[in-house]
């Protein structure tokens, strides 16, 4: 993807947020979401913490209180911010958003090629801002669907952005299959997204690998087919394997025990 294309993503998703959340109720804002231990507004204000930590701005000196949806030093730094905002109302939550976006636009349209490749002044991950603002894009879409499933206001399920997104957490089903699934050696997978942004994925077990296929073979082992938005809350971890098996979200066609132990281990958030 090029530089001006991460841009465009990041402004596409930020601007469908605004939108999304621009006639929201007080009650609205305070909603639960899928995202463990976070309402709508909650969601938002991660989304203003990281944006903001992008352009310098000194985080809260604020010690959020222990929750059960803290499990690492990750998520505590991730509450900081979070657990500061949630005396605000939602209304003040949107405004600094909307005050954070067009700063960071700015500063990311002014970037050169040196400035992407360079490293990322926040990343835990020790990566370039290239690949950082590129996971930007996925996390800060995951964040806009967790929103908009809990005030069942469904949309931007498809464009860019979606097609982007789609493809990291795709890209890693062969770790998936090959090992946290550990699938025999041989073993075909095809993984079939259907919907607006349908696609179809195929891939075979090696010894303590998996690779992808092409073209797709007529016959597999296992066939998996959920519509997008299963797959990516499956992907972030929003949703439990278990329970969507139950559901009858996912089809499995083929070695249903091979089928199910795939589907509990796709939480592959990049």
């Amino acid at each position: 993807m090029s530089d001006q294309k991460i841009v465009e993503n990041l402004e596409h998703v930020w601007h469908s947020i605004a939108d999304l959340c621009a006639s929201f109720t007080e009650r609205e804002w305070k909603m639960p979401t899928d995202c463990s231990g976070w309402n709508v507004q909650d969601n938002l204000a991660h989304i203003v913490d990281f944006e903001s930590r992008f352009l310098g701005r000194p985080v809260p000196e604020h010690r959020p209180r222990e929750m059960s949806h803290i499990k690492n030093d990750l998520g505590r730094r991730n509450e900081i911010w979070v657990d500061w905002c949630r005396s605000w109302s939602g209304a003040q939550a949107l405004a600094t958003f909307q005050e954070v976006v067009p700063e960071r636009l700015r500063f990311l349209r002014s970037m050169t090629e040196a400035d992407f490749a360079a490293p990322s002044p926040i990343s835990v991950r020790g990566e370039s801002m290239r690949d950082h603002l590129q996971r930007r894009i996925v996390d800060c879409w995951a964040h806009e669907q967790d929103i908009r499933r809990a005030v069942s206001r469904p949309g931007h399920t498809e464009g860019p952005v979606v097609t982007h997104v789609l493809g990291r957490l795709l890209a890693a089903l062969p770790g998936v299959v090959g090992q946290r699934t550990a699938a025999p050696p041989g073993s075909t997978v095809i993984v079939a997204i259907t919907g607006a942004a349908s696609q179809r994925l195929a891939v075979q077990a090696e010894a303590e690998r998996a690779v992808f296929l092409h073209p797709l073979p007529e016959t597999a082992t296992v066939r998996l087919t959920m519509d997008a938005e299963t797959f990516t809350c499956l992907a972030f971890g929003r949703w439990e394997a278990e329970k969507v098996l139950e559901s009858g979200r996912v089809l499995i066609a083929g070695d249903k025990a091979l089928g199910r132990a795939i589907v509990a281990q796709m939480n592959i958030t990049p």
